[in-house]
């Protein structure tokens, strides 16, 4: 429970432009003046007052600014005729020159968009009209994020209509009001409700209240509306009744709406309401006329919070009442009243001098109290820490000396450290403690800036993350306890991806690496799902696999030193295994068909990463596609399929030994159209490698007839400086041995013809004679001497004489095959 405090002065108003003006319009009201409404701007730098009911050409809008803000307070006056004010609305405006717009809103729907600029002072941005018919009037007005909620008069055409039909006159409107450079926008009108009757609109940041006021009739008076645009649903609350229903808004007709609860509502007795504000947590504070304060949450959960006491309360008395973080403060009859919400206990109840009192937006603490009276502007604080209230930041200035002297005793540098070279090197071995001592210090994130001195506030920055991890973490735990057996597999899920998605922010040193394996063993499919989320691997619209993971990710896949696999048949380094094969693992184990491409993304990352002449690559030296091997290689059971993933992964790697063993372990499982494909794709990288590929496939060639159907492909792959005699020497010391005398048909098959050879031995002279420009010159001179006359038996094309010498040479150059098919 907080503990007592004192209220004390933090502006006399000395430090406004125009103070000694605004203290005067503070103390004074005219007889017939409203009571006034009073706001600060998000930065805290200009105070507003709307002053309603004042005489003719008198200001009703007055804005009063800091010292040092700039120039130019805004006054604004207007003629009798023009409307009375609903509304001041501050918008957010980040394509602005200012990050806020004031918005001041008649009730005919005129709306005038006011920005401040320091070198210029208030200048009007541009006039809007939210209504459509020039009979409309609002009579209640909210903003939420970049959206207006107003609640509209829309009067009938029919002078005579009775009260009760007049009653459902109005309607719900929204609509969006978008504020940049250019000015600004209005978008298109949208009914929420329509045949409603009068509400008071107030916005959180997910929900919009509409509160029944005193001109709504008795009958619907009985609930409130809570209404949430994100997931369109109405939840109907009727406390007194106990009665709670929500349902998606189909309808926008009023009477559709509240149609299947009447029976229900009906009896119910019409709510009290004197004043309404909003709290911290999107909940809406109601005060009742005898002084008792709930809270409705937005899923229409009722709480009684505090009982105020007293006499009834006349319904023009101004009560105000603000939620201040986990503190409600109210101001009746001049008795400042300060409520814990959490707990509905009173805090402290002070006397005040004056009546006048509003309460201000605090910019830079939530929970700050602020009050707004005619002598200034006063600050409520808790006690010292010395009667039990929250530490000094002397008391934190002496923790993080002490943390920081003990992790230097641990450290071996004997340089300073700093919050910076804590987080980085990972000392932080307690943050738990650490942070446990500095949590009165710092009880929301977005206090950090103004809670603590920037030392210290920069060390709660830099521990944020990790605090918030472990919190998670905890708060998961204690789930995961409490589950029952079907959410146990969601919340372990839930729990692995937390735990992955922190070591991969930390360094995968041999601790973290060793638990990070513990993880992968332990729950494999929640880690495949975590690693897939975290490297954000998916397939793109034409089947590739892609990944967005940062260069940092990048670098702790292949990071680490390369395990030896022949020294250590159990696990890597020590038992073991790094990033990279822990991804590879659970790629074979749940989508193996990702694992070539993952593997040539990871090689397309190395190489824009690193050059050969760097050392700062992946260590060990080992190609990215032998250790992805070496990861099916430890499987004791290998499938029919891993057979094809090892040819796809030599594939992949596009390297010279790894494409000729694809190509070898192709003809071996006689795949011979895959083998023509590979052939083709991978002979452009080189031509040293497209004269292997070339010789082997030719070699096969000369053994059996299984590539014939491919023949035309393969001369295609013929490298440039290979000549005939290459070719004929190639295929004789390939044939099959015979055995005996030759048989004039072969018994495996059909047997090998020149006939055959025929287009490549013909492709290749032409290119030879092409390179030998005197024998092609000789080819190409006079007939004379005449040309010999024809032999019966021609070995070859007339333009190839060293094969006709090779072809006579031997009687028979391919042993065991017919040549009578020779051309």
């Amino acid at each position: 429970m907080k503990r007592a405090g004192a209220l004390r002065q933090v502006s006399d108003f000395s430090d406004f432009v125009s103070g000694r003006r605004l203290r005067e319009l503070l103390s004074q009201r005219g007889p017939g003046e409203a009571p006034r409404h009073v706001q600060t701007s998000p930065d805290g730098q200009h105070l507003l007052l709307l002053l309603r009911g004042r005489p003719v050409l008198q200001p009703q809008v007055l804005a009063f600014q800091r010292l040092g803000t700039g120039a130019g307070d805004l006054e604004r006056s207007w003629q009798p005729p023009q409307p009375p004010i609903t509304g001041l609305l501050f918008l957010q405006s980040p394509a602005a020159l200012t990050s806020w717009v004031l918005a001041v809103v008649w009730e005919q729907g005129r709306t005038e968009v006011w920005g401040f600029v320091p070198a210029l002072g208030w200048q009007l941005q541009q006039t809007l009209e939210l209504c459509h018919g020039a009979r409309a009037r609002i009579v209640s007005i909210c903003s939420q994020g970049s959206s207006l909620v107003w609640c509209e008069e829309r009067p009938p055409s029919d002078a005579h209509l009775d009260p009760g039909r007049g009653a459902f006159r109005y309607c719900i409107c929204t609509r969006a009001l978008e504020v940049g450079e250019q000015g600004a926008h209005l978008g298109a009108m949208r009914i929420v409700v329509h045949n409603s009757p009068q509400y008071q609109v107030l916005a959180s940041s997910q929900h919009v209240f509409l509160v029944p006021t005193g001109a709504t009739f008795a009958s619907v008076s009985t609930f409130l509306l809570i209404w949430c645009p994100r997931e369109a649903k109405v939840t109907i609350v009727a406390p007194s009744g106990r009665f709670v229903h929500s349902e998606v808004l189909h309808s926008s007709d009023f009477k559709k709406l509240v149609f299947g609860s009447v029976g229900l509502l009906l009896p119910v007795a019409p709510l009290d309401i004197h004043t309404c504000a909003l709290s911290s947590c999107g909940g809406l504070l109601v005060l009742s006329t005898q002084g008792t304060v709930h809270l409705v949450q937005p899923d229409g959960t009722w709480r009684h919070v505090y009982d105020l006491g007293g006499s009834g309360l006349a319904q023009g008395d101004p009560v105000p009442l603000k939620a201040f973080g986990s503190t409600l403060t109210c101001v009746l009859a001049g008795v400042l009243y300060l409520i814990d919400l959490t707990s509905g206990r009173l805090i402290e109840k002070k006397l005040l001098s004056t009546r006048e009192v509003h309460f201000l937006e605090s910019p830079s603490r939530e929970e700050e109290i602020q009050l707004l009276t005619p002598t200034g502007i006063y600050c409520f604080s808790f006690s010292s820490p010395e009667e039990g209230g929250r530490p000094e930041p002397t008391l934190v200035e002496m923790v993080f000396e002490e943390a920081c002297k003990y992790y230097q005793r641990r450290s071996l540098s004997s340089s300073q450290l700093t919050v910076e070279k804590l987080k980085k090197g990972d000392m932080f071995q307690a943050p738990i403690a650490l942070s446990s001592i500095l949590q009165h210090s710092l009880p929301h994130k977005e206090r950090a800036a103004k809670g603590l001195p920037e030392t210290y506030a920069k060390l709660l920055s830099t521990l944020s993350t990790d605090l918030q991890s472990y919190l998670s973490l905890e708060l998961l735990k204690s789930c995961l306890v409490g589950a029952s057996e079907s959410q146990v597999d969601r919340c372990c899920e839930e729990l692995v991806e937390q735990e992955v998605s922190r070591l991969l922010r930390l360094d995968l040193d041999r601790e973290n690496l060793a638990y990070l394996n513990a993880v992968f063993n332990s729950f494999p499919k929640a880690s495949w799902k975590a690693i897939r989320s975290s490297l954000q691997l998916q397939q793109n619209g034409d089947g590739l696999l892609v990944a967005r993971a940062t260069s940092d990710l990048w670098k702790k896949v292949l990071g680490g030193p390369v395990p030896n696999w022949s020294q250590q048949e159990e696990m890597g380094l020590n038992g073991v295994v790094p990033l990279f094969e822990l991804i590879c693992g659970s790629l074979h184990r749940f989508k193996p068909k990702w694992l070539p491409s993952f593997v040539e993304l990871t090689q397309q990352y190395v190489g824009a990463s690193w050059t050969y002449s760097t050392k700062e690559g992946p260590e060990g030296g080992v190609p990215l596609y032998k250790r992805a091997l070496a990861v099916l290689d430890r499987q004791r059971l290998r499938a029919a399929s891993d057979r094809e993933l090892e040819i796809e992964l030599l594939l992949c790697s596009a390297r010279p030994k790894a494409v000729l063993q694809a190509v070898q372990l192709l003809i071996r499982l006689r795949r011979w159209q895959r083998v023509v494909e590979a052939a083709e794709k991978f002979s452009k990288l080189s031509p040293l490698l497209n004269k292997e590929i070339f010789t082997t496939l030719l070699a096969q060639f000369a053994q059996h007839r299984d590539l014939d159907p491919y023949l035309a492909a393969l001369w295609e792959l013929c490298p440039a400086d290979l000549t005939v005699s290459d070719i004929l020497r190639i295929v004789l010391q390939h044939l099959p041995s015979s055995e005996g005398d030759p048989a004039p048909f072969c018994a495996g098959g059909a047997p090998l013809t020149l006939a055959l050879l025929k287009p490549l031995l013909h492709k290749v002279a032409q290119h030879q004679c092409t390179q030998d420009e005197p024998y092609a010159d000789n080819l190409q001179g006079p007939p004379f001497p005449p040309p010999a006359p024809p032999r019966q038996h021609r070995a070859g094309p007339k333009a190839a004489p060293e094969m006709l010498q090779q072809a006579g040479a031997c009687r028979t150059p391919f042993p065991g095959c017919n040549l009578s098919d020779a051309v």
